[in-house]
């Protein structure tokens, strides 16, 4: 058996690791933009509409979701369980078929979004309103989600 010593092993170059993460990102986002965007332009995924905030007091979760251009009687609201699920359809006036758009971000067509709440809510109490382009939820926890205080005996 050969002994080997330290320098008989080949050589190696040391490499930055972060330059390596920062190659196989490149990469990445070659193949994404290849495989979901066009030639020369990159994917960019909509948004989710409509953006919503989610807050909570000691008795109620408040949901708060823009939806421009929206009328109330154009809003469908469900409660399930502790899901909220807002849906409708978002109709633009049209730009004429001869239209050159330079930039189109904002969608039209149906749309739904379901929201899961961190806690039970009670279905019987429900109340939403629309002002100015945003929708209020208000939704009234159940008895069984309420903190509770315990006296220590």
């Amino acid at each position: 058996m050969i002994a080997r010593r330290m320098y008989d092993f080949p050589a190696t170059v040391w490499r930055n690791p972060f330059e390596e993460m920062e190659r196989m990102s490149r990469q990445l986002g070659l193949l994404t933009n290849a495989m979901l965007g066009s030639p020369g332009r990159p994917f960019s995924p909509a948004g989710v509409f409509p953006a919503v905030n989610i807050t909570e007091d000691k008795d109620k979760y408040y949901v708060r979701a823009e939806l421009p251009g929206l009328k109330s009687d154009e809003i469908v609201l469900q409660v399930n369980g502790r899901n909220l699920s807002i849906s409708g359809e978002r109709k633009f006036q049209s730009e004429g078929e001869n239209a050159k758009y330079h930039r189109r971000e904002r969608e039209e067509g149906r749309f739904s979004r379901i929201i899961e709440l961190p806690g039970d809510i009670n279905a019987d109490s429900v109340e939403a309103n629309m002002v100015n382009g945003v929708l209020t939820v208000v939704i009234s926890k159940s008895e069984a989600s309420k903190p509770k205080q315990i006296t220590v005996k």
